[in-house]
């Protein structure tokens, strides 16, 4: 079986947040080059790394990754809203 791009929000979350990718490999427990290639969208994260990413950042995981390019996260939390 073929393995899926999985896009994600990593960068603009970690940049929102004031953190480099060193803290932020240190607190997910990777090499700072694995986050660069994950922002990069070159590496796919193991289950068990999106969570710990998805615990980081205090979101759900469909929050930041998906399998199709992902809009704005404005344009995602309005969208929450109204369905909401």
């Amino acid at each position: 079986m073929e393995t899926r791009k999985l896009y994600n929000r990593i960068a603009v979350l970690r940049q929102e947040r004031g953190i480099s990718r060193k803290e932020l490999a240190e607190i997910i427990g990777v090499n700072f080059q694995t986050v660069g290639y994950l922002e990069r969208e070159e590496y796919n994260p193991s289950l068990d790394l999106a969570f710990r990413i998805s615990e980081c950042f205090g979101l759900p995981i469909e929050m930041i990754f998906a399998t199709e390019p992902l809009q704005p996260m404005s344009q995602e939390l309005l969208k929450h809203r109204k369905e909401g």
